[in-house]
């Protein structure tokens, strides 16, 4: 493979393989950072992935996206492979034996009722005198024994699938004796028992990268680390040259995790400790965090922080795809240019604060809320429509799909407030989030929970109000005193270069420039 990639003609900057655990697509700063950098004159491969189906390739610009399909097998838990004799010692081993010992005792169900039928309607076909009373006897003590048998069933399979639930969940006092003994035992390296789940990343992505042969590889968050920082490893084994850049988007011990389990934080953690100091540079998305990070792993320098700024925004050129016509947030919405219009753009989750807008709604007269969202149709928002409902303000509550990267900044402009009420978690209390930048752009007046960062942010500006984070009746108010004055916060925009330095334009020049101290460009004598 080595001696293949040689004969390819390189690029004058380098080749950057950019690795990211997700599908690309909704993903504004993995998309951002690839384009850009192709711009810029890197040849840029973005491997991402699909958890179901095959993999699929496309264009982002200049850069070349490449979506490969993720098995994880290892993503099972020890509970959903072996028998849980200390969870549930009845329980039934994983796999088809509880579904089939269920079907088994209903079939013997179904024939002892089948057969005592027979004796009564047909008792000629079912045999002889003799054989009749024999079967008689033979009813009489399999009914009450198939009946106690089919409670037994039940009862094991039941606690097979709790045995299973609470062996995916890992939240007992089991779990975190596992999770503290090998974390014990192994330190850094005990990521290979907590997640086991982060070596199906590696078999996936390994070998794309090595045969990409890159001259830097750009691993986004703590799962693409390790991948990142192995390929590293293997190429500089073979004599290569390759950079590592890690891109940490949120400080993981502070991250409240989907999979809230006892093994998901201390297996990731130490995951992402072990290759921290594989990284020949850290970038991140604020200072805070640049200082987490430094002080967590004793970096050698200060992370560069790559602001998840949007693109500048561009008059349409009906002419160019990238500027093609954004759809219109309020017909979305199905309102008038007049009605208030409160938007919340971003992922969905309890700790965004999205119930909390939902619940401030009645008592906002005449006012229309959306959230810009990646599913519309995601049980978490269908139940947040229902609640809206509930309420009485369903007509008033609106829910619309993402758009493309460079539409967001006018599609969000349709409206009158820009909504962040997020919740106090630290990251959350550490840094200008991407939607802070898109409101500001759009010369949103914004409403903005009390986290740290972003509050002292919005009060120095004055580009809008703070509320209480989880505060309801503050909520309240805040969009109140915005919607009474739009002016006096959109005013604050008007501040010479206060929006220049939040584009990605100017986040880029950052990356392509710490690109090129990593891997300069080689000189004409080496050439």
């Amino acid at each position: 493979m080595e001696a293949q990639s040689a004969d390819v003609p390189r690029p004058a900057k380098g080749r950057v393989v950019m690795l990211v655990d997700n599908k690309v697509e909704g993903d504004s700063r993995v998309q951002k950072a690839a384009e850009s950098a192709a711009a810029a004159g890197w040849d840029v491969v973005l491997l991402g992935l699909v958890r179901s189906g095959s993999g699929r390739t496309w264009k982002l610009g200049d850069a070349e996206v490449r979506l490969l399909p993720l098995k994880t097998p290892l993503s099972k838990r020890h509970a959903e492979r072996h028998r849980s004799p200390l969870r549930r010692p009845f329980a039934y081993p994983p796999g088809p034996m509880a579904a089939y010992r269920r079907q088994w005792a209903k079939a013997w169900r179904a024939d002892l009722a089948t057969r005592r039928a027979a004796l009564k309607v047909a008792p000629a076909a079912v045999g002889g005198p003799l054989f009749r009373r024999v079967e008689r006897l033979r009813l009489l003590l399999a009914g009450p024994a198939s009946k106690a048998l089919q409670k037994w069933v039940e009862f094991r399979a039941r606690q097979s699938r709790q045995a299973q639930k609470a062996g995916r969940a890992l939240r007992g006092p089991l779990d975190r004796a596992y999770t503290a003994l090998w974390t014990k035992a192994k330190g850094r390296r005990a990521w290979r028992r907590l997640e086991p789940v982060l070596w199906d990343y590696e078999l996936t992505y390994g070998k794309e990268i090595d045969a990409l042969a890159p001259d830097l590889i750009h691993a986004n968050d703590f799962r693409m680390l390790g991948v990142g920082a192995r390929a590293a490893v293997r190429a500089r084994a073979r004599g290569r040259q390759v950079k590592l850049v890690w891109d940490a988007h949120e400080f993981l011990p502070g991250v409240r995790p989907w999979e809230d389990n006892a093994h998901w934080i201390p297996g990731n953690t130490a995951h992402e400790s072990e290759y921290a100091p594989f990284a020949d540079a850290v970038v991140t998305v604020s200072e805070g965090l640049g200082d987490l990070l430094k002080e967590r792993h004793g970096l050698a320098e200060q992370p560069t922080v790559v602001l998840n700024a949007p693109d500048r925004p561009v008059e349409r050129d009906p002419v160019l795809e990238d500027t093609e016509p954004e759809p219109d947030l309020r017909a979305l919405c199905g309102i008038g240019p007049d009605v208030p219009l409160v938007v919340y753009s971003g992922s969905p989750g309890p700790q965004r604060g999205l119930g909390d807008m939902v619940e401030a709604l009645p008592k906002l007269d005449s006012v229309h809320m959306a959230f810009v969202v990646p599913s519309p149709a995601a049980a978490y928002i269908q139940g947040l429509l229902q609640r809206a409902r509930e309420l009485g303000v369903g007509d008033r509550l609106h829910a619309v799909p993402y758009v493309k990267h460079w539409q967001v900044v006018r599609f969000l402009a349709a409206a009158d407030v820009g909504c962040i009420p997020i919740h106090h978690w630290p990251n959350h209390e550490i840094a200008l989030i991407t939607k802070f930048f898109e409101y500001s752009h759009a010369r949103l007046p914004l409403v903005v929970s009390d986290v740290k960062t972003m509050s002292e942010m919005t009060r120095s500006t004055g580009q809008g109000e703070v509320c209480r984070a989880e505060d309801v009746d503050d909520l309240v108010r805040a969009v109140k005193a915005v919607l009474a004055d739009p002016e006096k916060y959109r005013a604050a925009y008007d501040k010479p270069g206060l929006l220049d330095t939040w584009t990605w334009e100017a986040q880029a020049e950052v990356l392509d420039g710490l690109y090129s101290r990593l891997v300069p460009r080689p000189s004409k004598a080496d050439s």
